[in-house]
Formats: structure tokens, sequence, C-alpha cells
């Protein structure tokens, strides 16, 4: 049995997609919103890096007290 993807996009399907938003908000609002899903991505990215960080001082700090722990 083949598995299809349900959601295949070609490139006609995309330039419609293209038209549609563009008919809807006007060639004004499209940089406004690319700037705004632009700025929610960065956001998006520090906030995985600062969750990373968190995770490595955990460690970081529960190894610092096993150590303390085995020398005392």
């Amino acid at each position: 049995m083949t598995f299809l993807p349900l959601f295949t996009m070609g490139p006609l399907e995309w330039v419609i997609i293209g038209v549609v938003v563009l008919l809807v908000l006007g060639p004004t609002q499209i940089p406004k919103l690319a700037k705004m899903f632009g700025k929610a991505s960065k956001k998006f990215k520090e906030g995985l890096e600062d969750e990373d960080e968190k995770e490595e001082k955990k460690s970081s700090v529960k190894k610092a007290n096993a150590d303390d722990a085995d020398e005392a």
C-alpha cells in the first residue's frame, strides 16, 4: 500500500494562495504581516534557546551538588 501525502501543494496552488492573500489583505498590509511573523519567529527561537540554557544550568547545578555530596 502506497502512502500519498494529503497536503501536497504545487506551484499553481501557491500562486492561488498568494493572490487570495493579496486580495484580502491588500498590498499595504502584507509587509506588516511579514514583519510580524518575522518578529514572532525570532522570539520563538529565542525562547527555545532560553529553555536550552535553563536545562544546561539545571544539569550543571545538579552535577555540582552531586560532586559536593560525594566529597562530604
